[in-house]
């Protein structure tokens, strides 16, 4: 048993010690917004925070993060209003949809960072994030417009 904090919620998790936190949220917690890309830490789809750092949920084992507070992309803003959530819906940037939540919660870590970056910051910070349908332009069009707003 394991006790977490995630959205602002402390929630008990009956999963073995060494279970990815991803497989914890999605298989034992029914967050299925955070994704499973590749399983090996490679695409950034299944990107969450853990204590406010963009984090692969997939290498990330239960039993090192029962003391963090962990965010998924349902956690980012309850009502789905983050500058980020509409600004992804304003430039269209899914095609498949996949990689969204990943993308999302690694460029909202960007602007935590660096409320105003510049097309090479964007790029370099989200480069650890794969989309396969390629809409890294429109990714960094709703990122430069979310900046406006934050």
């Amino acid at each position: 048993m394991a006790i977490l904090t995630i959205n602002g919620d402390t929630i008990e998790v009956n999963a073995a010690p060494d279970t990815s936190l991803l497989w914890v949220l999605r298989e034992h917690l029914g967050l299925t917004g955070t994704k499973f890309g590749c399983g090996v830490g490679q695409c950034g789809a299944c990107t969450v925070y853990v204590d406010g750092v963009a984090t692969f949920s997939c290498l990330t084992p239960l039993e090192n993060v029962t003391e963090a507070e962990i965010t998924t992309i349902e956690g980012l803003s309850k009502s789905g209003d983050h500058p980020l959530q509409k600004a992804w819906i304003e430039e269209q940037v899914p095609q498949c949809g996949y990689c969204q939540s990943g993308q999302i919660m690694k460029a909202a870590e960007l602007l935590a960072q660096n409320p105003q970056p510049t097309r090479a910051d964007i790029l370099d910070h989200m480069s650890t994030n794969l989309c396969r349908c390629g809409t890294y332009n429109r990714i960094v069009k709703a990122v430069q417009n979310a900046a406006s707003e934050v």
